[in-house]
């Protein structure tokens, strides 16, 4: 049976794992220190940096896919690896589109694909001439790297603009600046293509987003059009087409108060977005990569209930003194249709620690449900004053 290589020890790879044991199959990692999700249950572990070109050649050796948890390896690498013989999915030709968001977006842009107003960033003039053209506040973004909420500032002034610039490049981080939207709501739609050209989406999800973070993913999407959920999945069809994607990728998506639909990233690997689907889909987004990344037929993307809503666990201001294992009981013992998935990492304020997905049939009452587990997990206290002693 195959050995697929993921660069990247994170929670996508743990759960990647998973998924692999199902399948009959070797999920080998290379993670940056023992203690990293992945690395703490996968057999094969690789220890090194996703930017030393000779642990990605070790963690490579005999594997039938390399593929990633994150976007952050150097392009250069990914094409020696590729002259080398290694079967690279997503490859470096397509990865770029998500490493790179200036490329992604001049790209889009070429081929008619709704993208926010965008200009490069070279210098601060740069910055007050976008601003003054385009409204303030604007968004300045880095190119390169920036997740959750990181990496993104919202200039309200010339002055801050000015500032924020000078620092980020005397860094060598390079910018790029884009309009601020009036939207209605975020949205993603996920996708799978296989090197056979196989291709299969899910339905379109709404992500809340709270600070810059994902905090809660409802799937379906309520209240979207057909029209525009069409649109949204056909797009997402379209790019990983056109651009060469093997494997998943989520098409994140902006949904204007016209009702019209711009692509804001795009993220070539399982996705926050796509964690609903482990629970709530007949082939859930970590199956489904390795299906595709393998070039195996792709499953069928189903919804096992009319809502699936997911619910991050983010670390709490102050870990509470209660374990988590004896959060883990109570939450079970009050919402036994909850389902936990724990990424096996310390707690810190804010940090993805896991996540929760409850399905039902009404959105309103499964996304309280799944919103009070979620803070139940992260706080050991109830949302809505329960006492679990009682």
């Amino acid at each position: 049976m195959p050995t697929v290589t993921m660069i990247g020890g994170g929670q996508l790879a743990r759960m990647t794992h998973q998924a692999a044991i199902a399948l009959g199959g070797r999920l080998r990692v290379l993670a940056e220190n023992p203690e990293d999700p992945a690395a703490q249950v996968s057999p094969e572990v690789v220890l090194g940096s996703h930017t030393d070109l000779a642990a990605l050649r070790k963690a490579a050796v005999g594997s039938h896919a390399l593929t990633f948890d994150h976007e952050h390896v150097p392009t250069e690498h990914l094409e020696t690896l590729v002259a080398e013989g290694v079967n690279v999915l997503p490859p470096p030709g397509a990865l770029i589109f998500a490493q790179d968001k200036l490329a992604m977006r001049t790209e889009l842009s070429r081929v008619g694909v709704p993208v926010p107003v965008f200009a490069p960033v070279e210098t601060p003039a740069d910055a007050v001439r976008f601003g003054d053209e385009h409204g303030w506040p604007f968004v300045l973004k880095t190119v390169r790297g920036g997740y959750d909420g990181r990496g993104v500032w919202m200039p309200v002034r010339a002055e801050e603009a000015e500032a924020l610039v000078t620092a980020q490049l005397a860094n060598g981080t390079r910018l790029l600046a884009e309009a601020k939207v009036s939207l209605r709501r975020e949205l993603s739609a996920m996708v799978a293509r296989s090197p056979f050209g196989q291709a299969a989406t899910w339905p379109v999800v709404e992500t809340v987003q709270r600070d810059g973070q994902c905090a809660v993913v409802i799937a379906p999407a309520p209240d979207l059009a057909e029209e525009s959920a069409a649109e949204a999945e056909s797009l997402a069809l379209r790019l990983a087409r056109e651009l060469g994607v093997v494997g998943v990728m989520a098409v994140e998506l902006f949904e204007t108060d016209d009702g019209a639909l711009l692509v804001n990233e795009l993220a070539m690997r399982p996705h926050n977005s796509g964690h609903w689907g482990m629970d709530g889909a007949r082939t859930g987004q970590f199956e489904q990569h390795l299906r595709a990344v393998l070039d195996y037929p792709l499953g069928d993307t189903e919804p096992l209930a009319p809502v699936t809503v997911m619910a991050n666990i983010l670390g709490a201001p102050q870990a509470p003194s209660m374990s988590m294992d004896e959060r883990l009981h109570h939450l079970f013992a009050r919402m036994p249709r909850a389902k936990v998935h724990l990424y096996g990492k310390s707690e810190r304020p804010d940090r993805k620690i896991g996540h929760v997905n409850v399905l039902g049939d009404d959105v309103a009452g499964v996304r309280e449900e799944a919103e009070r587990a979620a803070h139940w997990m992260s706080h050991a206290v109830w949302t809505d004053g329960w006492d679990h002693h009682e």
